[in-house]
């Protein structure tokens, strides 16, 4: 629990409807509580203030940045959003090999002074592949994070637009505000506007889309990174995977990554049973990143309206026969 001072500011700045204070004190005592190893609840605590507080949270340079952003000439709405960015490299698990990928493109990017003396630049074009849930969104925030970069997303629907040229125009739009504006630029469902041309049940429009974000991802040459996630990587124009400079694949955990996750998620929660216990982690086996944090979080709400001291495995128990049955 925050100590007593911020918890005083906190309640003090609240009361005075003092903005800045009460958003310095918020952030203190989330900190307070992830050097606690209390991640659960320092991410809930962040979700609450960031989400809900998004433009008196964001850095001054985020700011400027938000309310700049193109729009659709068709819709109105903008093309693009700002995503706070709360996650750590410590908070995400992936695979050795995925791990390492990632490690050398931060390495790339804090070095690439060195590169361009050489004629040569950190990889800029990079696609995330694999299952739903497996934490494609949170490496991209991670990347953000770690290199200090605003994190924005491409609202595809907005972008996709049924009249004939927009949604090409809209991309076009999208390219040059990232090639003006340095940022971590992610283009979520990425299958969406590079379907397999060879689709005989898609119309010439989403052809058209298609050679225009390709040759548009060909010809970027700014200092922003693009990232493109997909759940369904055989969707993709087979002329896609060539335009990226790396192809970063997301797995299901193994039981050991199941094991790092549950400590991750469970540090700084009472419990009576070792989250790196074979047993327990093999409970799991077979759900992605997202179902066991969702898993985790139902039994720790369970835990706490029970009136339960320790979280116990016969939560983890309920909690999993209830997410069995969501997918029946």
């Amino acid at each position: 629990m925050a100590n007593g001072k911020l918890l005083r500011q906190l309640i003090r700045s609240g009361l005075q409807g003092d903005i800045d204070n009460f958003r310095a004190a918020s952030e203190a005592v989330i900190a307070e509580e992830r050097d606690k190893k209390h991640h659960l609840l320092a991410n809930d605590l962040e979700k609450l203030l960031y989400g809900t507080q998004l433009n008196q949270t964001l850095p001054l340079n985020h700011l400027k940045l938000a309310s700049s952003l193109p729009a659709s000439k068709d819709s109105g709405l903008s093309l693009l959003e700002l995503r706070p960015v709360v996650r750590e490299s410590q908070d995400i698990v992936l695979s050795d090999a995925s791990q390492s990928i990632l490690d050398e493109i931060l390495l790339e990017h804090n070095r690439a002074d060195i590169l361009r003396s050489y004629g040569l630049r950190p990889a800029q074009k990079l696609i995330f592949f694999g299952p739903p849930g497996c934490g494609k969104t949170m490496a991209a925030e991670v990347l953000a994070n770690s290199l200090s970069m605003p994190l924005l997303m491409v609202r595809l629907d907005s972008v996709i637009s049924s009249f004939l040229g927009e949604t090409a125009a809209n991309l076009r739009k999208v390219f040059d505000y990232v090639a003006e504006f340095p940022c971590v630029v992610l283009f979520d469902e990425f299958d969406a506007l590079a379907k397999d041309r060879g689709d005989s049940a898609d119309h010439g429009e989403l052809k058209r889309s298609v050679n225009a974000v390709l040759q548009m991802i060909d010809s970027y040459r700014g200092d922003s990174i693009l990232i493109a996630t997909t759940n369904y990587e055989s969707l993709l124009d087979k002329a896609v995977w060539r335009r990226f400079d790396e192809a970063v694949p997301f797995d299901m955990p193994n039981l050991e990554q199941i094991k790092r996750l549950l400590s991750i998620k469970l540090s700084g929660v009472r419990r009576q049973f070792d989250p790196t216990d074979a047993k327990v982690a093999s409970l799991f086996k077979g759900m992605s990143h997202a179902d066991i944090e969702r898993v985790l979080r139902r039994a720790i709400k369970d835990m706490i309206l029970s009136g339960k001291e320790f979280l116990e495995k016969q939560h983890l128990d309920t909690s999993l026969a209830r997410e069995h049955r969501a997918h029946l």
